[in-house]
């Protein structure tokens, strides 16, 4: 699969490759888009439609994956909702985009390219190889079937063939090369006069009568949205008691129904082939796979033959070695003749979509089947026993808490007694979420429902996780309040301070920056102001040390003349002013471009093509955002 351009670039073109081609986001389990009932419009691409609810569930299981990845670094209160469902949807406009691009254009991903794809993936290999019943395992425990996930994955595949088509011929002429080598390699001497906003405002004394003032014209800023406190009760698998382990007669049985599937090792054979392609000629091809028969009939060497006439890039310099095939590999036509052979047989020419194949079979590794009385098996067993009862015990109580959660919608109290689940509670959170439970979408949503909120009842039982189940309540309530003057008073004070020493710090480096344009040095200027110097040295544009807006205003200062820095002004990101002066360019060679620099400037290029035909095609298939997704506010501060 296609990596962005950011993946795999790095070094020096790095600081210029933006990820102009993006994978496909893929929300395994979302439902068809083309869903109805009365769920709400979030966008329409082209003909499809994306429905609240599968926004939500995209948005949940992305919000998931992100929370796994932080683990104990993630903080609710730096967490950009707004940003983060922006995201989401983008990402699912745009494979509904590209996906109808491509249905409509043509392009196909067969069986063949399928399983080739299916196999590749670790998480459905055993040993190394791919193993079907790891395969069919891993997708039940992400509750997808076998056929929704080839059909997902067959359309991920297609758009990847439109993709490679472009970004595979891509190159950018050595000439364009050295131009942005000599861009992205400058490096420009600066040094600057800094102005420290935190000095000036501790001089700076703001009124009482300022501060109320303030607070009067921007009131409403400073509002406490509402908050809720949740108690609830968890039911998961995990806190329910192992089951004793069964009789060998029960275990008998279980053996049986699951001998087949999970005890038995399939027949595998080892085998080679030779491919003839059909080419513009499918006659001409099947005589010459004739030909090749004939040869390894009179003795000729299959290896031999396959590295000199086989058109399988994949096998050919392996001498047409294929490894161990088990049943379900190979396309049918292939398989029924593979099956039927005999160990060191030769077959005749065999007919399939991809051409004429003569099938060696190297050999043969009967099937096997574990004994009931193997320690592993017995193991295997007691174990899947186990956890089938406590699954199903879970299944039980898991209707036996929505049914008592219903029954009593004004307490957790028949549910504690009843299941022995202890009550716990949450800390304050408002809409935007908290911790833990409290960052849970779905749990967010109950919370400010009209059930718990409004009415004060238990919720349904919400899904958390893979297998947990919560029911939540209202503890306790704050509705949205204005904010006291008295509780405020010190940010508003300190708002007022840092506007007012912005102001100077910008107003002074106006002037300092006359006075170095007027023809007195970046020194003596920054002396009569009294503030400080400093030197950055040679900075580049990938340069992480510096104020990003320092850089940024570095690169855009034209370039000294007569011997003389050339003058700018920017304010950093943390509100300071700083007054450069660029001494100096240096440029490296136009032709110095080092190792591996070719390949990353081909995938800048290849990036910058597909972007244009990503527009392209956006022109043709339109996005519209019918109701873009709300970010609440964040909590206040406690």
């Amino acid at each position: 699969m296609l990596q962005s351009i950011r993946d795999r670039t790095s070094g020096l073109v790095a600081g210029f490759v933006i990820a102009l081609v993006t994978i496909p986001f893929a929300f395994w389990g979302v439902q068809s888009f083309t869903s109805g009932g009365g769920d709400p419009l979030v966008a329409k691409v082209g003909s499809e439609k994306i429905k609240q609810s599968q926004f939500r569930h995209a948005y949940e299981q992305r919000y998931q994956q992100y929370l796994q990845l932080m683990g104990e670094n993630f903080r609710a209160d730096q967490f950009d909702q707004a940003k983060f469902q922006k995201s989401v949807l983008d990402d699912m406009t745009q494979e509904s985009m590209l996906r109808q691009y491509t249905d409509k254009a043509g392009y196909r991903a067969n069986d063949a390219i399928l399983f080739n794809a299916i196999a590749a993936i670790p998480a459905f290999q055993s040993d190394g190889k791919f193993n079907t019943e790891t395969y069919r395992s891993t997708l039940a425990r992400q509750n997808l079937a076998p056929s929704r996930f080839e059909a997902q994955l067959r359309q991920s595949l297609e758009i990847d063939q439109m993709r490679e088509a472009i970004t595979d011929t891509a190159f950018m002429p050595p000439v364009e090369r050295e131009q942005l080598m000599q861009v992205a390699g400058q490096q420009r001497e600066i040094s600057y006069a800094l102005f420290d906003v935190s000095k000036d405002a501790a001089d700076i004394t703001v009124s009482d009568d300022a501060v109320k003032q303030r607070y009067e014209d921007d009131k409403s800023q400073y509002m406490a949205p509402e908050r809720i406190k949740l108690a609830y009760v968890e039911l998961s698998p995990d806190t329910l008691p192992t089951a004793a382990a069964p009789g060998q007669d029960v275990l008998k049985v279980l053996y049986d129904a699951e001998k087949q599937g999970r005890f038995t090792t399939a027949e595998e054979r080892r085998a080679r082939h030779i491919l003839i392609k059909f080419g513009a000629d499918k006659a001409a091809a099947e005589k010459k796979a004739e030909a090749i028969e004939a040869q390894l009939k009179n003795g000729a060497d299959f290896a031999t033959l396959a590295k000199a006439d086989s058109e399988d890039v994949g096998s050919k310099l392996k001498g047409g070695e294929l490894g161990w095939l088990k049943r379900g590999q190979m396309p049918d036509s292939f398989e029924k003749v593979l099956w039927d052979m005999k160990s060191g047989a030769i077959s005749d020419p065999v007919e399939t979509e991809f051409g004429w194949h003569i099938i060696q079979v190297e050999e043969i590794k009967p099937g096997t089947v574990k004994p009931f009385d193997d320690p592993s098996v017995q193991h295997d067993l007691v174990e899947l026993y186990q956890n089938r009862e406590k699954q199903k015990h879970f299944e039980e109580l898991s209707d036996k808490l929505e049914q008592l959660a219903f029954e009593n919608p004004t307490s957790l109290e028949p549910i504690t007694n009843e299941l022995g689940l202890k009550v716990e509670t949450t800390d304050w959170f408002t809409r935007a979420g908290g911790s833990d439970l409290a960052a849970n979408d779905a749990i967010k949503e109950a919370a400010f429902s009209q059930e718990v909120l409004k009415d004060g009842e238990n919720s349904k039982p919400i899904a958390v996780g893979e297998s947990k189940l919560v029911v939540i309540r209202k503890a306790e309530y704050e509705a949205p309040r204005q904010r006291s003057l008295d509780e405020v008073s010190a940010d508003v004070r300190k708002t007022l301070e840092t506007e007012q020493a912005r102001l100077k710090a910008q107003a002074d480096a106006k002037a300092l920056l006359a006075a170095v344009r007027g023809g007195q040095s970046l020194a003596d200027a920054a002396a009569a102001a009294k503030v400080e110097i400093k030197d950055a040295g040679a900075l580049r544009r990938d340069n992480q040390s510096e104020d990003a807006a320092l850089v940024d205003a570095a690169f855009k200062l034209p370039h000294p003349k007569d011997d003389k820095p050339s003058y700018g002004v920017a304010t950093l990101s943390d509100g300071n002013v700083a007054v450069l002066a660029l001494r100096k360019i240096d440029l490296p060679p136009a032709d110095a471009i080092p190792p591996g620099a070719t390949a990353q400037f081909d995938q800048l290029a290849a990036g910058l093509e597909f972007q244009a035909y990503r527009d392209r095609i956006a022109d043709k298939i339109k996005v519209k955002i019918v109701n873009p997704p709300q970010a609440q506010e964040p909590s206040p501060d406690e």
